[in-house]
């Protein structure tokens, strides 16, 4: 093993030791990918409820796409917010208390119905989402050697695929109950859109008891040796390490060339990636006429090609590229525009097949950029300040749903989606182009 600052020193490992930390690697991954998985049960659960929404609460799809963007502005400056926090965060405790509140905002949203007080529920419950990445990020890189990162770390990014997949199938679902059926016609929970909200928040505070429990915050909470580079000095005072870790943030994040090229290629590529997953299921019933099932599952697909696409993407950027991931994301991002193209080609008459392949190869492709982009960053910053690099990313990646959200929404109600889909092939394509900036950049800043 080498005997560089960013691995484990093995040689002040027992074997016993070395056994029970791969055992908590194992369980740190698994219990980070079941719980940010749950995130999404709790935010990626308006896609299904839009179209019910729309009929039975009348709001325009403006004001839904509205919902987006300021759902998304707040979650992106609440990950970069609690990037700063997390790295100095118990990741235990903040993940489970984002979970807990999430949950709680999602049950205030589905007994709602003022239009203003719908977008205030939906807006806490996108700063509460910013409290998810960032202990997930600590959890991965203080239990985690950066020379396995791409490959660990896409492991637990399929979380965002999962949560994803299984609350657009699962409220497909819960939403084509008959309600009427089990409550007076006069009553709100008599509405469809309502149980997309109520029983997901449910199901995501008993997983979050259940994260807790298995989940702990560094190899020392355990008794483990930790991962070497980035730990503070204990003779410093407080003020000192303070002081030492914003100087740190200011040249390895904040005045990081690297990583504002993968924050600005993140800002575009997440205009893709929500265009999909946000209008996806409104897309494919408007424009191909799918019913809002099918066009649940065929979103599905999408997210659950991401799956295999995170993972070789960071096995392949570990093998090939020897963690240089900006060569990842120009190629992928390539596809993903090749992608759209073809399914700018696609009408009404077309079987639906191809339109689920079409879109599970771009899920294959784009998941892997969306998952490598963290990992780079993290990897560029260090252990030291990975959920800051990670949250200053995702503060550009979710700053897109202003296009992604709102104007998709301006833009398909005044024009149609035979202009929304082109504009998408655009933007994937601009996002190639500024990854392309960082092909020649180090994998990870350990070196330094």
């Amino acid at each position: 093993m080498e005997k560089d600052n960013a691995g484990v020193a093995a040689q002040e490992m027992t074997m016993q030791e070395q056994i029970r930390f791969k055992y908590w690697e194992k369980r740190t991954i698994i219990a980070s990918i079941v719980g940010y998985a749950m995130f999404y049960f709790v935010r990626k659960n308006i896609s299904i409820a839009m179209p019910f929404m729309n009929q039975e609460l009348g709001i325009s799809k403006s004001d839904l796409g509205l919902f987006l963007t300021l759902h998304g502005l707040i979650y992106g400056l609440s990950k970069f917010i609690n990037g700063m926090w997390g790295d100095r965060s118990n990741a235990r405790y903040f993940l489970v208390s984002g979970l807990i509140l999430c949950a709680l905002a999602n049950v205030l949203f589905g007994l709602s119905s003022s239009i203003l007080v719908l977008g205030i529920f939906w807006v806490l419950n996108g700063w509460f989402q910013g409290m998810g990445v960032p202990p997930c990020t600590r959890l991965m890189t203080h239990w985690v050697k950066p020379e396995k990162l791409a490959t660990k770390m896409s492991l637990w990014n399929t979380s965002h695929s999962i949560g994803a997949g299984l609350a657009i199938i699962f409220c497909g679902y819960i939403v084509t109950v008959d309600w009427g059926k089990y409550f007076d016609a006069s009553s709100i929970f008599s509405q469809h859109w309502r149980w997309a909200f109520l029983i997901p928040a449910v199901v995501v505070v008993i997983v979050a008891v259940l994260v807790f429990m298995l989940v702990r915050d560094t190899p020392s909470s355990v008794g483990l040796p930790e991962l070497k580079g980035g730990e503070p000095n204990d003779k410093q005072s407080k003020k000192e390490q303070s002081a030492e870790f914003k100087a740190f943030v200011r040249k390895n994040v904040f005045l990081n060339p690297i990583i504002w090229i993968f924050a600005l290629g993140n800002f575009f590529l997440y205009i893709t990636r929500f265009a999909i997953l946000d209008w996806g299921p409104t897309m494919l019933k408007e424009h191909l006429h799918l019913n809002i099932s099918h066009a649940g599952w065929s979103v599905a697909a999408f997210e659950i090609a991401g799956i295999a696409g995170m993972l070789f993407a960071g096995w392949s950027t570990d093998k090939f590229f020897k963690g240089r991931a900006a060569r990842t994301c120009v190629i992928c991002m390539s596809m993903v525009t090749l992608c759209l193209v073809f399914f700018s080609m696609l009408t009404e008459h077309t079987p639906v097949i191809y339109a689920n392949l079409i879109l599970m190869a771009a899920g294959f492709f784009i998941y892997g950029p969306q998952a490598l982009v963290g990992i780079a960053a993290a990897n560029i910053a260090t252990k030291k300040a990975a959920a800051t690099a990670g949250g200053f990313c995702g503060l550009f990646g979710y700053a897109s749903t202003i296009v992604s959200g709102w104007g998709i929404g301006f833009l398909v109600e005044r024009t149609g989606w035979d202009i929304a889909i082109p504009a998408l092939i655009g933007v994937a394509l601009l996002s190639t182009m500024i990854f392309a900036f960082a092909w020649n950049a180090r994998a990870h800043g350990y070196q330094k």
